[in-house]
């Protein structure tokens, strides 16, 4: 099927779910991503502040930049100027840079705290304990320019079933743990960023509000075309 028609497909899939598709864009060249754009798609996500940064001028202004990958300190400056939300927020140095390179732009951005929730060592983010620090510090406390709005986890590989529903049950009740003890009257907490193209039905099943969705709309990616600075 074309960019066009998986995007309506997920439409379908996603009605009365409550949950946004970020099209995951990563490798993939602005062509693909202006396709889907013109069938109606806004937000996408992208793993490389550089690949983002090479992209965002080529693209109308009302997409909505998504830094779903690792992100190191020295490369926030790259997308602090217009990205819409930082999914993976792992420690407080980063969410001090976020926060530094927000007031040069005199805006505050949106991120996401990720949680290590798969069997895999090669995942990035933070444990509950660590996120209870975290946002109990006074450190955090004097940032003005950034707005926690929720969680983000990755799952671990695998065709386990019962697995995929444990991790996910377990991000969802993060997610609970820390708006009941830091956000309980705050509307913008509200987001729990779980769930790809093979598993993204068991994540809204278990209370996802954002999937991560790249290879079941744009196909297979081409790691040999990212782009670095």
């Amino acid at each position: 099927m074309s960019i066009k028609e998986n995007l309506l497909d997920f439409q379908e899939k996603l009605k009365g779910s409550h949950c946004q598709l970020i099209a995951v864009s990563k490798t993939h060249p602005v062509e693909l991503i202006k396709e889907a754009y013109e069938a109606g798609q806004r937000a996408f996500g992208e793993n490389k502040a550089q690949e983002m940064k090479a992209k965002q001028p080529d693209l109308p202004a009302d997409v909505e930049w998504h830094m779903i990958g690792h992100l190191q300190t020295n490369k926030v400056k790259y997308i602090a100027p217009y990205v819409h939300l930082i999914q993976s927020v792992d420690s407080l140095k980063l969410l001090q840079e976020i926060n530094r390179q927000a007031q040069k732009h005199d805006r505050v951005i949106n991120c996401l705290l990720q949680f290590f929730i798969a069997e895999e060592e090669s995942k990035f983010g933070l444990d509950v304990q660590e996120a209870q620090a975290l946002l109990r510090s006074d450190e955090y406390q004097a940032l003005a320019h950034v707005r926690i709005c929720g969680v983000m986890g990755v799952a671990t590989n695998t065709q386990d079933q019962a697995q995929l529903q444990r991790e996910f049950k377990s991000l969802k009740n993060i997610f609970e743990t820390l708006k009941q003890e830091f956000f309980p009257q705050a509307h913008h907490f509200r987001e729990i960023s779980m769930g790809m193209s093979s598993d993204y039905q068991l994540a809204i099943a278990e209370g996802s509000t954002m999937i991560r969705v790249g290879s079941a709309i744009f196909g297979y990616r081409e790691y040999s075309a990212t782009v670095t600075l």
